[in-house]
């Protein structure tokens, strides 16, 4: 599993005759939104006329990923090379393209040097003695027509065979295998088969539960999952398939987070494009791609060959850990002259500086734990900045709790931006040094009782005051990278936000429906969108709030989000989606 755990970052292809028509890929008949005639009649519109398999290959591995996994055959049944399983529809004797699309583009695979993976359906819901055909057909009953289903068991087991000894592939991808038991797909004799002339081939966890490596499905974890090895499979917009009318395309800045939520956590990114019908690659997803490829190169030391990295707490964004532990790496998708802060190191420093930038990083040791790390602006990337931290050994960090700041202290004149982040840290895990105080929640006649105090910050407690008075702590790790705080009623959510973002702001497994947002002290409304909320799962979708720049506070920004009940959050583990009505 090493050359998968180190890869990163991989891409998948969802290419078929779907394509044709831009409908969902085989649950278009399923779901008796088609009919299986009408749906197989694209096959007549599959021509792949403008294909170039080399031209695939070489932009994926500009995008930096290391792997890409192709689908071979959907649950439609339509198979993408030359199988000579008794019965089967293919690319090459039934579609417009005359062609094995597989053979040509492993062979580029490997020519490029990347992994090869492929995608294969165990359901195939077009094949005669498969037993399921639509959501409200069966063709029979398996406990009674065993016979027919052997003949299933020999087609399907018989196509991977060829698949295995044609291309030898590094990694397998099922899918479907909800449909029936491990026993009645007798997956103990599929790994059998595929590992017998190819036994360092990878398996996915969908040929039974006891795969190679986990495949949580559209929603980004909230929390690490529970396998040591797993793989997030993500479209760049809202579907799998290419569908010319979907236009709900992520942008590069949010793809590029995502592929560092995943590695923050030890997992990989399967990012998905859906080619045309000709063969070609829609410009919005060639761009995604070009897009990632920019920071991927940049930063491939911060990528690749990395481990899950801190814990929450120690620093306010996402961080990996090189193999010995003893380079940190922090992400930063934001840009500030006011310092990023690190705490809770027990190791000592031997260097910090930028990946793919010689601008200098000024370090300021606080204490025996803490430290900040400011650079100038030529030093932040447009998307993520990579801060590489070198230690004198494996990384350890202290466990103990820094004193809360006190009103005292929030007051001083040194130290404006370090004292506001603790106070937002504080804030985070329900230690609010204003209970007791005079503050109001509208902040008016605010009298600290500090001499000598700072003019900036008393401004910055009055105009924030609402998320200060009585609010209480903020929510658990994972749903937002920064630190937040909850009203009493637990309604309203703050959210911190440091420096200036580089793209919109970011809150996952949010279960409750958002009835404003509102930049605090400004009250300007903002608006918010929400990505891969998939309509037929239960998995919330990530709410991206952008954040005007005339808005953003010069020390530190707070941004209200009032929701239509007390917050409700989804922390489950995400894995496969088995249904899509």
């Amino acid at each position: 599993m090493q050359w998968f755990a180190d890869a990163k970052l991989g891409i998948f292809i969802h290419w078929g005759i779907y394509s044709v028509n831009g409908i969902s890929e085989s649950w278009a008949f399923y779901n008796n939104y088609i009919n299986h005639d009408a749906y197989m009649k694209q096959l007549e519109g599959f021509d792949a006329s403008k294909y170039n398999p080399q031209e695939w290959a070489d932009l994926i591995k500009e995008s930096g990923a290391k792997y890409a996994v192709i689908t071979t055959k959907h649950h439609d049944g339509v198979s993408l090379w030359d199988t000579k399983a008794p019965n089967a529809t293919t690319t090459l004797g039934n579609s417009a393209a005359k062609k094995d699309l597989i053979t040509p583009f492993v062979s580029s695979l490997k020519r490029t040097g990347l992994k090869t993976g492929l995608y294969f359906s165990l359901p195939d819901w077009s094949y005669q003695d498969y037993n399921i055909f639509t959501r409200e057909r069966s063709r029979y009953d398996i406990k009674k027509e065993p016979n027919r289903w052997n003949k299933f068991l020999n087609y399907y087991q018989a196509q991977l065979r060829e698949i295995s000894n044609l291309y030898h592939p590094d990694l397998l991808w099922f899918d479907g295998d909800w449909e029936h038991s491990p026993a009645e797909w007798q997956t103990d004799k599929v790994r059998n088969l595929l590992t017998a002339d190819n036994p360092n081939v990878i398996i996915n966890s969908r040929l039974d539960s006891h795969g190679d490596y986990a495949t949580p499905e559209q929603g980004v974890p909230v929390v690490k999952p529970q396998a040591r090895f797993w793989e997030l499979c993500y479209t760049m917009n809202d579907s799998w398939g290419y569908q010319p009318y979907d236009n709900h395309y992520k942008t590069s800045n949010m793809i590029i987070r995502t592929l560092v939520d995943c590695i923050s956590m030890g997992g990989n990114l399967l990012l998905d494009i859906g080619p045309k019908a000709d063969g070609t690659i829609a410009p919005e997803q060639v761009k995604i791609l070009k897009d990632l490829g920019r920071w991927t190169n940049k930063h491939a030391e911060a990528i690749y060959e990395t481990q899950a990295g801190i814990p929450a707490g120690h620093f306010a964004g996402k961080s990996t850990l090189s193999k010995n532990k003893q380079v940190l790496y922090l992400y930063l998708d934001y840009k500030g002259k006011n310092g990023v802060l690190l705490s809770g190191l027990k190791s000592k420093i031997t260097n910090v500086e930028l990946v793919g930038n010689n601008a200098p990083v000024n370090v300021t040791k606080l204490n025996e734990t803490d430290y900040t790390f400011s650079l100038k602006e030529d030093g932040f990337d447009s998307d993520v900045t990579v801060l590489k931290v070198s230690l004198n050994e494996p990384i350890e960090l202290s466990a103990a709790k820094q004193k809360p700041v006190s009103i005292n202290n929030l007051l001083a004149d040194a130290g404006k931006s370090v004292n506001l982040t603790r106070l937002s840290i504080d804030l985070n895990i329900g230690i609010n040094i204003f209970q007791g105080t005079n503050l109001a929640a509208d902040g008016l006649n605010f009298k600290s009782g500090v001499k000598n105090f700072s003019a900036e910050v008393n401004d910055w407690i009055i105009k924030n005051a609402e998320a200060l008075y009585k609010t209480t702590a903020g929510i658990p790790e994972g749903h937002y990278q920064g630190r937040t705080a909850l009203s009493v009623d637990k309604q309203t959510l703050y959210l911190f936000v440091e420096g200036e973002p580089t793209g919109p702001i970011a809150i996952k497994g949010l279960k409750n429906n958002i009835s404003r947002i509102r930049v605090v002290g400004e009250g300007t409304m903002l608006p918010h969108e929400i990505y891969n909320k998939l309509y037929w799962s239960k998995i919330p979708g990530i709410v991206y709030i952008p954040i005007p720049k005339d808005k953003l506070d010069k020390n530190l920004t707070v941004i209200a989000v009032l929701l239509d009940g007390p917050i409700s959050l989804y922390r489950e583990e995400v894995g496969a989606i088995e249904s899509n009505l």
